[in-house]
């Protein structure tokens, strides 16, 4: 255990540093006493950086993906297949997905899925923006590429029995993907062959 720093500024540098998800107060004191060696130039461009991406970073108002602009640039590339759809739990999947470079579709981004047990129901996540899409678009296909648990797969019956009025086609990825796992973690080779292989939700 740290005992009491000799300075109230790096005391409050480290509980805030401490703060992030896997860093601990020994691990917060390291970084801390590393900016401090740093040329005050690298620091300040640390800080704006940070600054930034909190206050100015926003949400695409088509597929709710983090972006610069209003509209994202997967959203604005034309040479996308804008017929299909892909609907994620969060920002990392689309990052995921986009790296096995096996899809050129679009997304829509949910931030979250329906989890009772911690109190997230389908008003809190994206699923009417989504049925929204599909009914004020020319969207064929709806591709379900949620986590393979009990909460992936509720927010998938839930979001095909939404959409199953408008006649869209959906499917869900290939079950290559092991049950639990979370698809920011999967290899980029399963999670490609996941999407080429997609199968018609409910089969």
């Amino acid at each position: 255990m740290i005992e009491k720093l000799p300075s109230h500024l790096l005391e409050n540098a480290v509980e805030q540093l401490s703060q992030l998800p896997g860093v601990g107060r020994k691990t917060a004191l390291r970084l801390v006493l590393y900016m401090l060696r740093q040329p005050t130039d690298n620091t300040d461009k640390l800080t704006d950086a940070l600054h930034h991406v909190r206050h100015d970073i926003c949400h695409c108002r088509v597929c709710h993906n983090i972006s610069d602009t209003e509209v994202c640039p997967i959203c604005a590339d034309q040479r996308r297949d804008s017929h299909t759809v892909c609907v994620v739990e969060n920002v990392q999947d689309v990052m995921a997905i986009e790296n096995t470079r096996q899809y050129n579709g679009l997304y829509h981004v949910l931030g979250g899925i329906i989890s009772p047990m911690d109190g997230i129901a389908p008003c809190d996540i994206e699923i009417d923006s989504l049925v929204e899409r599909v009914q004020n678009g020319d969207i064929k296909e709806v591709i379900l590429a949620l986590a393979s648990t009990m909460e992936g797969d509720t927010t998938g019956f839930y979001i095909s029995r939404r959409l199953q009025p408008t006649g869209v086609a959906v499917s869900v990825i290939a079950r290559g993907i092991s049950v639990g796992d979370e698809l920011e973690y999967t290899d980029e080779i399963t999670l490609g062959r996941s999407i080429l292989n997609r199968t018609p939700f409910g089969k």
